[in-house]
Order: C-alpha cells, then sequence, then structure tokens
C-alpha cells in the first residue's frame, strides 16, 4: 500500500471541496446555514490533512522498524522520526529532488527505497560515501585504506539466538555506536547481482568495493544478521529517504517500564 499516494488523493479530494465550498457552496447557502454532514466529514477534513502531508512529506515521517539488521542501535518494533529534508527536499509520490539541503555522512542511520523493490523501505547506517573503498575483511571495516575504530564492550544476545554475539563499540565520522559479530556466522557477501558489481571483489577472508559516484555503501549494526550492500549492492542517490534519528516508542519496552532507549541516537 502506497501511504504517501493515498494521503496525496485524499489531500486533493477534501482540497477541491473545500475550496469550492468556500468560493459557491457557502454563498449559496447563506451565513447561517449549518454545513451539510457530507462536506464536514469531507471537505471539514483537509486542513488536518494538508497538515498531516506536509509534515510527513517534507519534514518528519514515523517508521516502524521490523526487522533486527540494526541491532542494538534499534530493535523490532521501535518506532522511529526520520528528517525528511536531511538529504534534499523531494517531491513526494515522484521522490523527485526539488532543493539540495545536504548528502549523507558516515556513520549516518539512513532511510531509503531499496534498490531491488522501490515500494519497500530499508534503514541502515552509510559506511561508504561516493569514491570511498570499503572493505570487510575478517569482520573489520576499512575505509579508503583506514580501519574503523572500535573496541569490544562484552555480548549481546539477540532475540531468539542461544549463544550471544560480541559486541564492539565503533566510531565512524564522528558518531559512535554499538555492532555486533557472530564469529560463526555464514558468508553471503556479493551474493546477487547488482549494478556497479564490478566495483567490488572478492578477497581473502572478506570483499573489497568502491563506491561508484551518486551512490552509497551501507550496513547494518547486526554485521551478521543483516542483509545490505555486502550482499545487494550500493544506494544510489535518487533512493534516499532521510536521516533517523529518535525513538519515540517501543511498546514492549514501555510496558514492561523501560525507557532508557527512548530518545535521540547516532
Amino acid at each position: 500500500m502506497n501511504f504517501a499516494l493515498i494521503l496525496a488523493m485524499a489531500c486533493l479530494f477534501t482540497g477541491i471541496l473545500w475550496f469550492v465550498d468556500r468560493l459557491v457552496w457557502r454563498k449559496q447557502r447563506g451565513p447561517e446555514a449549518v454545513q451539510p454532514l457530507w462536506l464536514e466529514y469531507t471537505a471539514g477534513l483537509f486542513p488536518v490533512l494538508f497538515l498531516v502531508f506536509f509534515v510527513r512529506s517534507f519534514l518528519f515521517e514515523p517508521f516502524n522498524i521490523p526487522s533486527g539488521s540494526m541491532i542494538p542501535t534499534l530493535r523490532i518494533g521501535d518506532l522511529i522520526l526520520v528528517k525528511k529534508y536531511s538529504y534534499g527536499v523531494r517531491l513526494p509520490v515522484v521522490h523527485k529532488k526539488v532543493f539540495d539541503t545536504g548528502l549523507p555522512q558516515r556513520g549516518d542511520v539512513m532511510v531509503f527505497r531499496y534498490p531491488k523493490d522501490e515500494s519497500v523501505d530499508y534503514i541502515k547506517r552509510v559506511i561508504g560515501l561516493p569514491g570511498d573503498t570499503v572493505s570487510f575483511i575478517n569482520k573489520q571495516i576499512t575505509v579508503n585504506g583506514q580501519p574503523i575504530e572500535k573496541k569490544p564492550v562484552g555480548g549481546f544476545l539477540n532475540p531468539g539466538a542461544t549463544v550471544p554475539s560480541l559486541a564492539f563499540q565503533e566510531s565512524l565520522g564522528g558518531k559512535t555506536y554499538t555492532s555486533l559479530n557472530d564469529p560463526g556466522a555464514g558468508d553471503f557477501l556479493l551474493a546477487e547481482a547488482f549494478p556497479y558489481r564490478e566495483n567490488c571483489e572478492r578477497v581473502f577472508g572478506g570483499m573489497r568495493c568502491t563506491v561508484p559516484a551518486g551512490h552509497y555503501f551501507v550496513m547494518g549494526d547486526n554485521r551478521d544478521n543483516s542483509a545490505d550492500s555486502r550482499i545487494w549492492g550500493f544506494v544510489p542517490e535518487r533512493n534516499l529517504v532521510g536521516k533517523a534519528f529518535l525513538i519515540w516508542f517501543n511498546a514492549d519496552e514501555i510496558f514492561s517500564g523501560q525507557f532508557s532507549r527512548l530518545g535521540f541516537f547516532e
């Protein structure tokens, strides 16, 4: 279901009725006449629908986290907010950028339309910018020959897992966060065909890619439980949606009295 399209059509329909009512029908009814019920529940909803449409399309959009690929930063059931204007102002539905406001930076948690099915939104962390060379060898990320700083911080038990993952504090682009690795996890690197596949190569212990112009290399923080650029390739600039920055609700945690994760995150 394309909610943006449905909301846009609802705004258009109620907006037409709203304007016609004010320019024509209201004068015909007279100043003391009551607005018909059918207009109250159509044209009367236009201001609210327009406000929701504007905020959701150009300022902030809520998203639900459906998978564990960004654990422990984001967990299943988290409701987050995304700044829609972080990477340019785009027209809703058609996704055409009309104003530049900024570009993704290394370490950003970014929402984008999945390149292989643009009706689906994905969320991952930006690792490589256009022109960067990104390596993932023996669980270590290197960007332009510089290993990402990381230090072990114990373990983390993924939901449904029986053995804890190794947890590391990483620093990238001035942002500090926790990532997970499973030493015994399988290797699915470069498993699919994708545009600019020739920019990537398998190497002993992992892979190496050079990010093409106008594209980004992204990874999930739950490194061995994330389908990301290591498997399906690069994210085109035209697919960017916005920067995730705030966890505002998680029903399971709140109802159990846990509030520590609510708020801003890196």
